[in-house]
């Protein structure tokens, strides 16, 4: 069974910046969530055996979602100082490790994952095989399909994850399935990423709806049917969650070049051009594990 696995790289490397304590390398060149990459990328390729690998990166220009709604994730504050230099050196590790990497302004890792899974899903050399989301956030977990296309999310530290198959996603959303993922944040909203949602309801009403209608756009062409004490809270509310479903529906169709399947072969380990990167930021653990 042919295996592909899609790092969520912006992702991992917040989570482990804010999860392993400080590092630095001989110059003093901040290396915390590098080493977490590091670390993780080996673990997957040693471990996992994947065929087919590949990362996405998010780009510092707005996005689609920021043009449209200018309060998107507008209350994280700047990147850290030391977070920084980290966000620019990341791809030297996907270059150690010869893994090809994706990015494109206007667009997040998040879209072209999506834009990935769909290209791939179906392909003829991934016929019986599966697609792994590597991630540190749920948001992926929209793209789940079935035992094809699974969401690998980290849930604490470096090492502990939890593999999410289409049931996988509706156990941990009281039975909604992956499909009505961004309708469920349309209603509830994300504070992470400020979305607004609709005002007054919570994840129980959501989920309730979102089984009665099947998603935002029915839900508000049934308000005349609804209880009256719900629907009072959606009403003149359609736009706004809408507006919200849309910022958190990952795109599937970026207009990025991404080539055959066989350009995300998985390469032999190139130690010695490794075991130079790891001494060059003072990963001497990782030294080990080759």
């Amino acid at each position: 069974m042919k295996t592909l696995f899609l790092i969520d790289s912006h992702a991992l490397i917040h989570r482990f910046y804010h999860a392993l304590p400080p590092l630095t390398a001989s110059d003093g060149t901040p290396t915390n969530a590098l080493y977490g990459v590091a670390a993780t990328t080996l673990k997957i390729l040693k471990e996992n055996k994947p065929d087919y690998i590949a990362a996405a990166f998010d780009r510092p220009e707005a996005t689609f979602r920021k043009e449209a709604f200018k309060e998107y994730k507008a209350q994280r504050p700047a990147a850290p100082d030391d977070l920084i230099p980290q966000l620019q050196k990341t791809r030297e590790v996907f270059d150690a490790f010869k893994v090809k990497t994706f990015e494109i302004p206007g667009y997040e890792a998040d879209d072209i994952i999506g834009t990935l899974v769909e290209k791939f899903k179906n392909d003829p050399g991934m016929a019986g095989g599966r697609i792994i989301i590597f991630s540190g956030d749920n948001d992926v977990l929209q793209l789940v399909e079935g035992q094809k296309v699974l969401g690998q999310i980290i849930k604490t530290g470096m090492s502990e994850t939890v593999l999410y198959d289409e049931p996988g996603v509706e156990a941990k959303y009281d039975g909604l399935g992956p499909k009505r993922l961004p309708d469920y944040k349309g209603l509830i909203g994300d504070t992470s990423d400020n979305i607004p949602g609709v005002k007054g309801v919570g994840p129980k009403t959501a989920v309730t709806l979102l089984k009665d209608f099947g998603t935002i756009e029915e839900i508000f062409d049934s308000l005349a049917i609804i209880n009256p004490k719900i629907s009072k809270k959606l009403e003149g509310q359609k736009e706004i969650a809408l507006m919200s479903k849309k910022l958190a529906t990952i795109k599937r169709d970026v207009p990025i070049e991404i080539g055959a399947l066989e350009s995300l072969k998985v390469q032999p380990l190139d130690r010695e051009g490794l075991m130079a990167f790891f001494k060059k930021y003072n990963f001497s653990s990782l030294i080990n594990r080759l």
